[in-house]
């Protein structure tokens, strides 16, 4: 289950990093995002990918929520799953 996402800019691209909640790591490159695309678009992406992966694989909705900016090229985010809809049952 994925717990958190880290996000760089490289010359080469956008690079992920996807923590678990096993302490793993799956890393990788945002593929269909243009070396040249900003912050927000690749924050898109990746949080798009996470969601997806959650939803795929572990059948739950997730939220990522992005944490400032440390440093220039880096962002953090966590992982949180959804709330269930106010009359869900369950």
């Amino acid at each position: 289950m994925p717990t958190g996402i880290v996000l760089l800019a490289t010359p080469e691209g956008w690079r992920h990093s996807v923590l678990t909640a096993e302490g793993g790591m799956l890393c990788g490159r945002l593929a269909d995002i243009p070396v040249n695309a900003g912050p927000a678009e690749a924050r898109a992406a990746a949080a798009a990918m996470v969601v997806g992966l959650a939803n795929d694989f572990h059948e739950v909705r997730v939220v990522v929520t992005w944490d400032p900016p440390r440093e220039a090229g880096s962002w953090t985010a966590q992982v949180t799953v959804a709330a269930p809809p106010p009359n869900a049952c369950g």
